[in-house]
């Protein structure tokens, strides 16, 4: 049954033509692209119901689209670092990644497109400046990468990602990566670079500590975790290898670059 309720009003400006021209597709199912913009807010509002079978119901909001949004940038994004990075190990590609899928790059990838002008908000949402909500526009990119992906396929979605969300990200990560090669190859390994840009910061010197140890005597794997000395000692990477020095050098080396994207990200 409906609740009764006044509507809220709908955003301001802008047509779907026109969003569909920004996204590059020209959607069969239009009711994708309404709901991928509905904050849950304005179903609340307007006290529509759906059809619980229905994903593309206008009716429903944009979180289910989230959740499957969600899953497909974790994909295309990974398969564009392996394409773009194909030197680097896993420990570094899953730093990577999670700089392309945080919901700070998300939230700046909304506001260049301007999302704010297709927004469906409550009003309450609508007071408390929803428009120009970051936090929001995180969430309507993921559901827009459904929408598309769900209408249009796979490569539809994937180029979405690959133009607006990833070769955006390319420069920072890229500069990342760069500084900690940089520091690996002036002192010639990955321990001594690791110390080097630590004391170069001011801060303290790395420790490494044996956190786990397994398989058989003539095939071990030793698990390392290299933390900052001090009070407030924090891990800032952990890496396997088949002897304790080689576990310690990968995790120097995941370490380096962890410490090279922070400071890319600081200045950014």
């Amino acid at each position: 049954m409906k609740r009764r309720k006044s509507q809220p009003e709908a955003p301001p400006t802008a047509s779907s033509r026109d969003l569909e021209t920004l996204l590059g597709h020209r959607f069969a199912r239009p009711n994708l692209l309404t709901l991928a913009l509905t904050h849950r807010s304005f179903v609340y509002d307007s006290g529509q119901t759906a059809p619980e079978n229905d994903l593309a119901d206008p009716a429903r909001d944009n979180e289910q689209l989230e959740f499957v949004g969600d899953a497909a940038l974790g994909l295309l994004a990974a398969e564009s670092l392996c394409r773009r990075f194909p030197a680097s190990r896993e420990g570094e590609l899953t730093r990577l990644r999670a700089s392309i899928v945080s919901r700070k790059h998300l939230g700046e990838v909304g506001t260049r497109l301007d999302l704010g002008r297709w927004l469906r908000l409550g009003h309450t949402a609508e007071k408390n400046d929803g428009r120009r909500n970051a936090a929001l526009f995180a969430n309507a990119v993921e559901a827009l990468i459904a929408a598309l992906y769900l209408d249009g396929g796979l490569e539809v979605a994937r180029r979405f990602v690959e133009d607006e969300i990833v070769s955006p990200a390319i420069p920072a990560l890229e500069q990342s990566l760069g500084e900690g090669e940089r520091f690996a190859g002036a002192v010639g390994d990955h321990k001594s670079a690791l110390q080097e840009m630590l004391q170069a910061e001011g801060l303290g010197r790395p420790e490494y500590r044996l956190i786990a140890e397994s398989g058989p005597d003539h095939k071990r794997l030793f698990s390392v975790e290299v933390l900052i000395e001090g009070p407030d000692s924090e891990a800032i990477a952990q890496a396997e290898g088949p002897t304790k020095k080689q576990a310690q050098q990968e995790a120097a080396r995941l370490a380096v670059a962890a410490l090279a994207g922070r400071k890319t990200a600081a200045h950014a």
